[in-house]
């Protein structure tokens, strides 16, 4: 299109032109955006973990700094600055990062789940008095007196609106068992594991 500043002639040059290569100013701040999002999730994580991320030396300086800081301001002027140390790694460096929340999450939900899974296991015994014989059926090594007055404990602090301690107990007691045939599991997946090797 004639350009109406350049008189009648309709002169056109593209000779001055520049090609853009580079991404736009809207697709830059998405990526900043992202990567600022990516030192949060780290800062919100606790420190033993991100000792554990394979990250360049000072960016985790910068995370480890942020956790220190209570103050509303200095904690947001030291997010922005988290932000920016991001911003200098790599592709490969930003992936590896990701890699390892992903792992977390996907860690945590299986928590998460199995929290859930002896939440409703535990409110199952104060309600149906067959759960206790499944559990016991399931360990016999547990001690049955104990357990029932927890149980009565437990059906008596929510029917008194009293502070749930037995209630909590009966929780850690199931989290035992848990953790025991998880443990137990995994020896007998390493026991396979060696049989199949011998083989």
């Amino acid at each position: 299109m004639p350009n109406p500043n350049r008189g009648a002639c309709g002169f056109q040059s593209t000779e001055f032109e520049q090609e853009y290569e580079r991404p736009s100013k809207s697709e830059l701040k998405r990526q900043m955006t992202v990567l600022q999002k990516l030192g949060e999730e780290l800062v919100n994580e606790a420190r033993d973990r991100v000792k554990r991320v394979p990250m360049p030396e000072d960016v985790r300086d910068a995370i480890l700094e942020c956790q220190n800081i209570k103050d509303h301001e200095g904690r947001r002027r030291q997010l922005q600055y988290v932000g920016k140390k991001m911003r200098t790694l790599d592709e490969e460096e930003v992936a590896a990062i990701q890699r390892t929340i992903d792992s977390w999450k996907g860690l945590s939900k299986a928590d998460t789940a199995n929290m859930h899974a002896m939440e409703r296991r535990r409110d199952k015994l104060l309600t149906d008095d067959k759960a206790l014989t499944v559990l016991l059926s399931e360990n016999p090594e547990l001690d049955v007196q104990h357990l029932r007055t927890l149980i009565r404990n437990a059906r008596k602090e929510q029917a008194e609106n009293k502070p749930p301690k037995a209630y909590r107990e009966i929780f850690q007691i199931l989290k035992e068992i848990a953790k025991k045939n998880n443990s137990g599991k995994k020896d007998a997946d390493e026991d396979g594991a060696e049989a199949e090797d011998d083989e």
